[in-house]
């Protein structure tokens, strides 16, 4: 017997004996590892977090997201609460809370929102003004309370420069500067250099400015802390100080205003249609007479700005200019506009205006050969040409605050130049 089972061990092949071994180590340790699955299924249920009942009013609130909408022109809340499906005296409720006033303040591009329930009843109302200013209400018993939030933004100073080969739009938009402060940085130098017609290739800028964050997004520009700009070989520096009650102005770094007595170009023009030329030919009356001005082409209606703070002295027809208007700044000064369409309302004989206000409006009428603006600047009665004149200053830093202003400045102008020069040195 004992050698018939040796001999059938020995009819079966070798390998078939390897895989009946692995199928038997394979069978025991299934055996062995299903009551352990089946274990830790049961503890992972015992522990799994149930799924909130999407009835429950608080998981709702908290999870309730504002769908924001901006108020259109004619837009009335009332209007809009009705359109909710909510009552008037839903919206009176709201207006004896803290912030309630706010709701008769409601502007075109204010953005509101509605948490409203399953049974059509305001649970929760939201105002926001702007992106840092914002009214939350929410219900309480037969009432509503309410809570301003104000968010303030990160200021991040930023830094940038260029040297312009075509424009100071394109060229600031490629240094990443915004259009605000380009144009924050053109009307900073505007006293001193003309950017419509001064601007050369291989001019430059470099300033340091803030930007305001929230969340780690832009949301908005900051002031111009200093810059420079260098036009035709001469180099111009303005620097942003503040006074004890917080206005703040640009000084060049000896304590001089960067703002002139007057602006040394009245209106957006398109070209200089004729400049101050005392034996120019007339193109109308085809004979010499001189011309004490510069004559500024613009479409017809621009807006002519006053050139200085100062008082109307005349506003009337004048032979061949036509409309004219003639302001008086001070006892030394005086401008003149021609050839206008109108004036602005308002402006008469004895009216203070200030530097920058609309005045009148770019015409044709006396002797024009088309829409344009003839200015004449005179200094004690003699005239001089508008593009050339030494412009005098606006008043400098008070002497009190010099001092200290002048060591401000000083720090001010390093850190700009440790941006220049730091960068130029890490280039090479």
């Amino acid at each position: 017997m004992k050698n018939k089972d040796l001999s059938a061990f020995n009819i079966l092949p070798k390998r078939h004996w390897i895989a009946l071994g692995l199928s038997c180590l394979f069978v025991a340790a299934l055996l062995i590892l299903i009551p352990v699955q089946q274990e830790l299924e049961r503890r992972t249920f015992a522990y799994e977090i149930p799924v909130p009942d999407i009835t429950d009013q608080e998981t709702i609130e908290a999870d309730h997201t504002w769908q924001m909408k901006a108020i259109k022109p004619g837009d009335t809340l009332a209007q809009l609460f009705h359109d909710q499906g909510l009552s008037s005296q839903t919206l009176y409720k709201l207006t004896l809370s803290e912030h309630g006033k706010t709701l008769n303040k409601l502007h075109p591009k204010d953005k509101i929102a509605f948490n409203v329930d399953m049974q059509k009843s305001l649970q929760g109302f939201r105002l926001e003004k702007n992106q840092f200013e914002s009214y939350e209400f929410s219900k309480i018993d037969d009432g509503y309370q309410s809570r301003k939030i104000t968010l303030k933004p990160d200021i991040v100073e930023t830094f940038a420069q260029g040297t312009i080969s075509s424009s100071l739009f394109e060229t600031g938009l490629e240094a990443g500067m915004s259009n605000n402060v380009i144009m924050e940085l053109a009307t900073i130098f505007g006293w001193d250099v003309d950017f419509a017609l001064d601007i050369r290739q291989g001019d430059n800028f470099s300033l340091i400015y803030q930007e305001e964050y929230l969340d780690g997004k832009k949301v908005g520009d900051g002031d111009i802390l200093i810059a420079r700009f260098e036009n035709q070989g001469n180099t111009y520096t303005a620097v942003r100080y503040e006074d004890k009650k917080g206005y703040s102005q640009y000084f060049t770094p000896k304590g001089l205003s960067m703002r002139k007595a007057f602006l040394r170009t009245p209106v957006d023009f398109t070209r200089i249609s004729s400049r101050f030329n005392l034996s120019r030919k007339h193109p109308i009356l085809h004979k010499i007479r001189a011309h004490k001005g510069v004559d500024y082409a613009a479409a017809r209606g621009t807006p002519i700005k006053a050139a200085g703070d100062g008082k109307v002295i005349f506003a009337g027809r004048k032979g061949g200019y036509g409309r004219v208007l003639i302001l008086q700044h001070g006892t030394s000064y005086t401008t003149l506009y021609a050839h206008l369409k109108a004036f602005r309302k308002g402006v008469r004989v004895g009216k203070r205006v200030k530097q920058g206000q609309v005045v009148a409006y770019v015409g044709s009428s006396g002797l024009a050969s088309g829409p344009h603006l003839h200015y004449e600047f005179r200094v004690n009665g003699s005239h001089r040409d508008p593009l050339k004149v030494r412009l005098p200053h606006a008043k400098p830093i008070e002497k009190s605050r010099k001092d200290q202003f002048l060591h401000f400045a000083k720090v001010m102008v390093m850190r700009l130049e440790s941006h220049i020069y730091g960068d130029f040195y890490a280039s090479r």
